[in-house]
């Protein structure tokens, strides 16, 4: 009985189909704005965009757009009793991210609290790594971050993390290696000589991976830039937990759906 609707601005294919599959899941309606094919192309603002939805009476809005702040806007100036779920905005948030991620990670090592998780990349135009590192540091887990200098944000000790400018001593004893593919709709290329000099100095191999615990596990959150930032034979290697975030991403949004529209906590204990 309740009108989710997916309003992106942004291309995506994991987190677009997975919130749309997890409200027909939960029986929702759903509304799946092509903003390409909208009215913000003819230079409608987020706002009346905004208010022309809400007049139709919708229940909920996932929003991805490219400006940070952008779903926290939404959310100031959506009607009483409309939810607003953040799928990601700029370079600042992607927290259902985190949680799908947090759920992968505690499924194969049963705890957060402890383990040495090492994000690799493009940290500074990264919402992924924000988002992870603000929930993973909640639970205990020690954050260490790896990149070339210009992909690193500028004071990104003050977030809690061990920064390193080289990928060897992040990987060292990691019990989870999560990398991150470099964020070209944002300029992280125009920070590089090359993507083969990239992979040369910061991708995950099976001889660098080796440097990790043994139990180690590898994520992505996508798109995977093969041989850019990952080896292929990494990607579909044994310790490769990538497709299982897509799986987990559907669980993890569909109880948030549902808690969102007013739904007991206790039953999402119960299904999971």
């Amino acid at each position: 009985g309740k009108t989710v609707v997916n309003l992106f601005f942004e291309p995506s294919t994991r987190t677009r189909s997975t919130f749309e599959l997890a409200a027909q899941r939960l029986s929702a309606d759903t509304l799946n704005l092509q903003v390409a094919a909208s009215s913000a192309t003819k230079g409608e603002t987020l706002l009346d965009t905004l208010e022309t939805l809400q007049a139709m009476q919708v229940d909920m809005f996932v929003v991805r757009h490219e400006a940070s702040g952008a779903a926290h806007f939404i959310a100031e100036h959506a009607r009483p009793g409309v939810a607003v779920l953040n799928a990601g905005d700029g370079r600042h948030a992607h927290p259902t991210q985190a949680l799908l991620d947090a759920l992968t990670i505690r499924r194969h090592k049963g705890r957060l609290e402890g383990l040495r998780v090492a994000i690799v990349g493009d940290i500074a135009h990264s919402r992924v790594a924000r988002s992870n590192i603000e929930l993973l540091r909640k639970f205990g887990a020690e954050l260490v971050v790896a990149g070339p200098p210009t992909l690193l944000p500028v004071g990104a000790g003050a977030l809690g993390v061990t920064v390193h400018e080289r990928i060897e001593p992040a990987l060292e004893g990691a019990d989870v290696v999560m990398m991150l593919r470099i964020q070209v709709e944002r300029g992280g290329d125009q920070e590089l000589p090359s993507r083969r000099e990239y992979f040369n100095l910061f991708g995950l191999t099976t001889e660098r991976l080796a440097r990790a615990r043994e139990d180690a596990i590898v994520m992505h959150p996508g798109p995977m830039n093969r041989g850019v930032e990952i080896a292929s034979e990494v990607a579909d290697g044994p310790r490769s937990v990538i497709l299982e975030q897509v799986v987990n991403g559907l669980a993890v949004r569909m109880a948030l759906l549902y808690l969102l529209a007013g739904g007991k906590p206790g039953n999402v204990e119960a299904a999971a």
